[in-house]
């Protein structure tokens, strides 16, 4: 079976942090990770799992370039105690015109002042930048995902890999939202019709998938339903990142990843 993760927005209170980091570590999950936003550090909050759950490896998907430069990732990480061999760092291109020269010199930086063995993934929607990622970084996130596109994706990554001579494909991670309960539908609909007109990059991408809103992802009245819901996913992305779609405690959290357990 593949790898499977658990995802939380950055700024989750660091007890309810720790909390579900251990109860994922419990479940089977083999990684937790956090976004960043302007308001909240997703490195802080990966060290909030880091110290709670030491068998877990943690990330964060993904700091844009265009609010982070690499000598601050690579200084935050190391003030916040992450060891580089547990660490994915996620960037992406952020909301800049020249995603595919940020992206380059960005890995490029992260790779001569992160220390070893830390590993870096691109995120990548368009065929260019899945290309990029394939050929140039440890592992590659997608975002809002419908196991077609996913498998699309996949070819694009392995092409450009292919094209740089790799012997061994980066692995593929993404983000699945879930959603369980009498309101998961609403929920997964508001979580994707925030992205869907958060910026042109979002926009082309979900005009790119025939898929009506609020069916990117998994929205379950019944919990027992969620695994056959994930499997699909699984056909094309190595590393399967559960987004709990859930209120910011250790309850509603808690019963999203014991639903999506692998």
């Amino acid at each position: 079976m593949p790898d499977r993760g658990f995802g939380v927005a950055a700024g989750l209170d660091p007890e309810v942090a720790g909390e579900v980091a251990r109860r994922c570590e419990g479940l089977g999950y083999r990684s937790m990770w956090s976004n960043d936003h302007p308001g909240s550090s997703g490195l802080e909050t990966a060290a909030f799992f880091h110290e709670a759950a030491p068998s877990l490896q943690v990330g964060v998907a993904v700091l844009p370039l265009d609010r982070h430069d690499p000598e601050s990732i690579a200084a935050t990480a190391g003030e916040e105690g992450l060891d580089p061999g547990r660490l994915w760092i996620g960037i992406g291109a952020g909301f800049t015109d020249r995603p595919l020269q940020v992206v380059r010199h960005g890995l490029a930086e992260l790779r001569r002042v992160l220390p070893a063995p830390a590993r870096i993934v691109v995120a990548a929607m368009g065929p260019k930048m899945c290309a990029l990622a394939g050929a140039e970084a440890d592992g590659v996130f997608l975002n809002w995902p419908t196991p077609a596109w996913a498998a699309w994706a996949r070819e694009r990554v392995h092409e450009g890999a292919q094209v740089a001579g790799r012997r061994v494909m980066p692995p593929i991670f993404s983000y699945v939202r879930v959603a369980i309960g009498d309101d998961a539908a609403e929920r997964l609909l508001k979580e994707e019709t925030f992205y869907r007109q958060l910026h042109r990059g979002y926009i082309r991408h979900f005009e790119s998938i025939p898929a009506e809103p609020g069916t990117v992802g998994i929205a379950a009245r019944d919990p027992a339903a969620v695994p056959e819901l994930l499997a699909p996913y699984e056909e094309a992305i190595d590393h399967v990142v559960v987004r709990g779609l859930a209120s910011a405690n250790v309850d509603a959290l808690g019963a999203v990843a014991e639903a999506a357990a692998p």
